[in-house]
């Protein structure tokens, strides 16, 4: 077997221990998923596990840089999308609705962690996901400025207004699946640019 068979046998057996991790964490919680469920699922042995990441610790941070690189080339595309101030909200928008659709359980891994029972979970700084979602829509709004699209406001006001449509919108979907509607936010964010106000003609 060549060296690049091998390469690419560790790379599989190390996502394979990722995501089945990823599964176990968000259907059963950090504390409630052992090593030996992990390693069991993902057909292989503790030995590997360990090799890859020394602890089941190791692992769950192992997790959360790969949440932080799937946000960070998320956010890249954003930046590099041509279009309005609107546009670009709009596809980071539609952009995150994808990412969480391919990535769900990723998704409710991290937010029960956040805003569920305590799982004795490793200590995390969870607010960095937040912080580059705030810094990202503010530079948005500060790029629209400058090319005077639209007028100075507050930029950290505009990012509480974008995201929270965004995060309430999300969640909403998340808890209320009947009621589910991926074009929601698009269109309410059009309606808090452009406005309700009825124009004369």
């Amino acid at each position: 077997m060549n060296q690049n068979a091998i390469d690419g046998l560790a790379s599989t057996a190390r996502k394979r221990i990722l995501e089945t991790a990823v599964d176990l964490f968000a259907d059963k919680g950090y504390s409630g998923t052992s090593v030996r469920e992990i390693v069991a699922r993902a057909g292989v042995s503790k030995p590997v596990l360990y090799y890859y990441f020394q602890s089941k610790e190791g692992l769950f941070y192992a997790i959360l840089e790969w949440a932080t690189e799937l946000q960070s080339k998320i956010l890249n595309e954003v930046f590099e999308n041509p279009g309005t101030m609107l546009d670009r909200f709009i596809y980071m928008y539609h952009r995150v609705y994808l990412g969480i659709q391919q990535y769900r359980s990723l998704y409710q891994m991290i937010h029960s962690i956040i805003h569920g029972p305590p799982q004795g979970a490793p200590e995390y700084d969870f607010s960095k996901y937040q912080r580059r979602m705030f810094d990202a829509a503010k530079r948005i709004y500060a790029e629209g400025l400058s090319s005077g699209e639209v007028k100075k406001v507050g930029a950290d006001e505009v990012a509480y207004l974008v995201l929270g449509l965004i995060d309430f919108c999300l969640n909403m979907d998340n808890v209320m699946s009947e009621r589910a509607d991926p074009q929601r936010p698009e269109r309410l964010l059009r309606l808090a640019f452009e406005g309700l106000k009825e124009r004369k003609a």
